[in-house]
């Protein structure tokens, strides 16, 4: 019998000190040694539950780890992948301004939407499998410290495990409404520098080039590859640029963001980006960068782990719905390399990377009824 929500709600005041506790250890991404102390927490967590752990120190980000647990009962072989990440958008010091605090059915604090809960129903979750003695596939838990920056350290690990499980649970926020992601664009981020010449702006301009006018020209043709209508859009949102209004600029530069809902899309654009030249005769064009991460498709095998998920929600009185949407996760790696992903299965909230970031009470309580499920059935 699977463990149903009004047992999981038995513990809500335990669930939700868990929540607290981690919200309460501050851990923006570049700041190694806040998140290393919540990595160090979570370890013991994760041992106090029984997991064998493997380390993977870090240089610059917070030390990455998989947590894992043998199979339980009569289960099938392969392992099933959970990803979670520790780090915040937000800066040690945020939280003497923002304290963690409930008001009704809402609890408040920065980071616990994006994606602190999330961790504390996973814990919860692994806790009541075991409780229980309910049969589940290995499982293997990575725990990212560096997601919120594009996970330039994590992905090779995180496609690494990936490849070896038969389906990844990444609990991330879910869509409006409760939806899981089942489709999530790629993000590529470029930068576009462009040199001209120096001039004097009054006395002979004709003898520069300048970098900001070339850059306009750039950013209408950046924009001119968006695609409405095949999800495609192209952002020039941070510009830079010479040194006085009296100087023809000899350099300026953009930061630019494209998210493609396919590969053959991300193929396309990423190509247009790179291939980008000048208009103004004497100025130049370079573009760095890529695609970080690809996007994450709704396959056939996602659609069918789709809907084994809603037919357990529905068992536990859980009305699961599925969506799209434009930004990324650790999943799009997952989902790019053809292996089931679900995502979206974190904590019902608001205010991802926003000033009222919050989580529901009752969403914390059944959607850790659900990934107890998950764990157990799927």
């Amino acid at each position: 019998m699977t463990i149903s929500v009004a047992e999981v709600a038995t513990r809500r005041d335990s669930l939700l000190a868990e929540v607290q506790r981690l919200v309460e250890l501050e851990s923006p991404s570049t700041e190694k040694a806040a998140v290393d102390r919540l990595v160090a927490y979570v370890r013991e967590r994760a041992r106090q539950l029984g997991a064998m752990l493997e380390e993977h120190p870090q240089a610059d980000y917070g030390d990455l780890t998989v947590a894992s647990w043998p199979a339980c009962g009569a289960a099938p072989p392969e392992p099933l992948l959970v990803l979670t990440h520790l780090d915040t958008v937000w800066p040690v010091g945020t939280l003497a301004r923002r304290p963690f605090r409930v008001e009704g059915d809402t609890a408040y604090g920065p980071g616990i939407y994006d994606m602190k809960a999330s961790v504390a129903m996973f814990l919860e979750a692994v806790r009541l499998l075991h409780e229980r003695g309910l049969a589940h596939r290995p499982l293997r838990w990575l725990i990212n410290t560096e997601e919120e920056v594009g996970s330039p350290v994590s992905r090779p690990l995180i496609e690494a495990e990936a490849q070896r499980s038969a389906l990844v649970l990444c609990l991330e926020p879910p869509a409006p409404g409760g939806a899981l992601k089942t489709a999530r664009k790629g993000v590529g981020i470029f930068t576009v520098r462009i040199t001209g010449r120096a001039a004097h702006a009054g006395a002979d301009p004709e003898q520069g080039v300048s970098a900001i006018q070339e850059l306009a020209n750039q950013i209408a043709y950046l924009h001119s590859l968006s695609d409405q209508s095949l999800g495609t859009t192209v952002n020039v949102g941070v510009v830079g640029g010479g040194t006085r209004s009296n100087v023809v600029a000899a350099e300026a530069w953009a930061k630019v963001d494209v998210r493609v809902a396919t590969r053959a899309e991300a193929e396309r654009v990423i190509a247009a980006v790179l291939g980008a030249r000048p208009w103004l005769p004497g100025a130049t064009v370079t573009v760095e960068g890529g695609l970080n991460r690809p996007p994450m498709e709704r396959t056939p095998a996602i659609a069918a782990a789709f809907e084994r998920a809603r037919a357990i929600g529905r068992e536990l009185g859980v009305e699961l719905s599925e969506a799209a949407t434009g930004g990324a996760s650790d999943g799009n790696f997952t989902a790019a390399l053809g292996v089931p992903t679900l995502d979206g299965l974190g904590c019902p909230g608001d205010g991802a990377h926003a000033e009222h970031e919050r989580i529901s009470l009752s969403g914390l309580i059944e959607r850790t009824a659900l990934l107890s499920a998950l764990l157990h059935r799927l």
